[in-house]
């Protein structure tokens, strides 16, 4: 099983950009995570196998919104106002067993490799 993440570049304070995850074997969950420099990888979006259900943290909700396309196997984080303090490799992650919470970062066992955004005020 394979993870792909792709989307990440450079942008001002309050603009947007589109992350991909194209993932290769079959995952039950899905999940965006993010590591600022100097700091711990945090969970900030993720969503379930049906789709049917999406977490963020307060620090994303309303400006990041997670999506799945399961015919193509893709991940989306359409990111929105994104601030300095967005900056940091986002990486993309999948749980191999449907025994967790969305919002447990325990659950996802299969990483990609990460894709840099950087904000810039």
């Amino acid at each position: 099983v394979q993870l792909q993440a792709s989307g990440g570049g450079s942008v001002q304070a309050g603009g947007s950009l589109r992350l991909s995850c194209a993932a290769s074997g079959i995952f039950y969950d899905m999940a965006w995570f993010r590591q600022a420099p100097g700091k711990e990888r945090e969970l900030v979006a993720s969503i379930s196998w049906d789709t049917r259900s999406t977490y963020s943290p307060n620090s994303v909700k309303g400006r990041f919104t997670v999506s799945k396309d399961n015919d193509k196997n893709t991940m989306y984080l359409q990111t929105t106002e994104l601030r300095p303090d967005d900056t940091g490799v986002y990486y993309c992650a999948g749980a191999t067993t449907r025994y967790g919470a969305l919002w447990q970062p325990a659950h996802y066992s299969s990483w990609g490799q990460g894709t840099l955004v950087t904000v810039s005020s």
